[in-house]
This record gives C-alpha cells, sequence and structure tokens, in this order.
C-alpha cells in the first residue's frame, strides 16, 4: 500500500515479503540466497527488492524517473537525476513471510552552484519497520543537475588490468542492466535505452547503476565473511559503462572493512566502508 504526499511528508508503503525477489536476484547476479523458508534473513542492501513503489506511466518524464506523485519528486523540469552516495544501517534481519513497513521523507535539500550550473542535493530518508523493529535505516544521496551539462565520461583504450584473488568480476551486459532496472521497478532509461543514452544525454555507453555497483560492494563483503548488524557508507565517484565491467573487492581492516568498484582498466568507480555496528 502506497500514500504518495507533499515533499515533506512521509510516505509510508506496507507488504507481505516473498521470497520471490531475492531468488530472483540471486539467479541473476549468481550469489547465494539464504534459507529464507527457514527464517533466514536478507543479505545486506538486498531490501531494495522490496517495498518498490509502482508510479503510474502517466507520471514519468521523458527520462522514464517519476516527475510528480512521488519521493523526491524533482527541483524542477529539466533537471537529470544521478544517484550519488548514502548511507544503510541494518538493526536485524529483514525476513522474508512477514509484513513490513517503509517510511519514507525528505531529510534535507541543498542547492548548490556547480561548474555546470545549480545542483540540488536531495537526502532521503528511509526507515524499514518489521515485527514493530526498525530493521533498516537508509539514507540516499540524490543530485540534480541542469540537462544543458556535459556528462563525464571515462579514458578509453587503458590497459586490461585483470580481476585478482579476492576480486569479484561482473560480466555487465545489456541483459544484466535490463534485468536488474526491472527487478528494482527502475525505468531510468540510462540503464537499457542506448539510443537515447546516447544521442539525449550524451553518455558513451549505458550505464551501470549506482544501487548494483554498491550492491556489488555489500556482496562482495559477504563473501568475505563480513556478517551481522552492519553500517555501509558508500559513494559512487565515477560513472561506470556497459562495456567497462565491473570488479569488486572488500578488504578487512582494523574494525572495518573496505569495499570498492572498478572497472576493467582499474579506474575506481565507487567506493565504501562497512564497520559492525557500534563501531
Amino acid at each position: 500500500m502506497s500514500h504518495p504526499g507533499p515533499s515533506g511528508e512521509v510516505v509510508q508503503r506496507t507488504e507481505l515479503l516473498l521470497p520471490g525477489p531475492a531468488k530472483a536476484l540471486g539467479a541473476l547476479l549468481d550469489v547465494p540466497v539464504p534459507d529464507l523458508d527457514r527464517g533466514e534473513g536478507l543479505p545486506l542492501l538486498w531490501h531494495w527488492f522490496y517495498l518498490l513503489d509502482h508510479p503510474a506511466q502517466a507520471d514519468l518524464g521523458p527520462d522514464g524517473h517519476p516527475v510528480r506523485h512521488c519521493v523526491p519528486a524533482p527541483p524542477g523540469p529539466d533537471r537529470r537525476r544521478m544517484w550519488a552516495g548514502g548511507q544503510v544501517r541494518a538493526r536485524g534481519a529483514l525476513r522474508c513471510g512477514e509484513r513490513a513497513t517503509r517510511r519514507t521523507r525528505v531529510r534535507s535539500v541543498q542547492e548548490k552552484q556547480g561548474r555546470s550550473g545549480p545542483l540540488t542535493f536531495v537526502a532521503v530518508e528511509h526507515l524499514i519497520e518489521q515485527g514493530g523493529h526498525v530493521v533498516v535505516e537508509e539514507r540516499q544521496d540524490i543530485v540534480y543537475r541542469p540537462a544543458s551539462s556535459a556528462n563525464p565520461t571515462a579514458p578509453e583504450g587503458a590497459p586490461i588490468v585483470p580481476a585478482a584473488d579476492g576480486d569479484w568480476a561482473l560480466d555487465v551486459s545489456p541483459t544484466l542492466l535490463f534485468r536488474f532496472s526491472a527487478l528494482t521497478y527502475n525505468a531510468h532509461r540510462i540503464h537499457y535505452d542506448r539510443d537515447y543514452a546516447r544521442d539525449v544525454e550524451g553518455y558513451p555507453g549505458l550505464l551501470t547503476h549506482g544501487p548494483l555497483q554498491a550492491l556489488a560492494m555489500a556482496e562482495a563483503a559477504r563473501a568475505a565473511g563480513c556478517g551481522g548488524d552492519q553500517v555501509l557508507d558508500y559513494r559512487l565517484v565515477s560513472p561506470l559503462f556497459d562495456h567497462q565491467g565491473l570488479i569488486a573487492r572488500a578488504e578487512e581492516g582494523s574494525g572495518e572493512t573496505a569495499t570498492a568498484v572498478r572497472d576493467i582498466h582499474g579506474r575506481r568507480t565507487a567506493t565504501g566502508t562497512l564497520r559492525s555496528e557500534g563501531r
């Protein structure tokens, strides 16, 4: 159930969590799925495949993103949306077979002047409750920039840096990006419509989702044995296109795990830090 409202109002959605989306994600990325039927909780960031908004087709803008009845709402026409990073705090296990409620609100809005024009930074808060307790706290950092601004491109022709021991290399194909968009109900055309991405937004390829990069970092950490109540801080530092691959890595340090995503040429596109709750 979804109750959209104006900016500043809390938007609430409640649903019964079913194992289907988790199993679909496991098949898409070839990662292990917990024993959901026996009550094991969803891994970190897998809540992104639940409690999704389903905007009306008439509410979508030319780029595929909602322009009304949504949180956050775009600050104005002709603004392009980028997911810049965020923080996710897992306070417990989010389990299938039980109802959960997500409450969403805009926490802050900041206007700044960039080299390409005005930038709007929006922090969106999500709280997910289950069984009377908050089990996921999240802040998403969204940036809106002018449509007329030039898009950054990555240098081409650099030598390929092979995946090392402990790296997770993911084949970022158009099919994978399309299926990830479908699983998250994300209609942003830069992820699956190559003609639009190239001819309208000026990108050299399909963009790899920011959430997919964050999820790759979390999964690399899970494969390395990190578990329990966790806090993940992450940033998307450079655009990643489909022809540039995706290689994730997690390395444990003193009290925390450093995670990162790079392309096949060694260029870092996302960074993250994972720590246990209370540190």
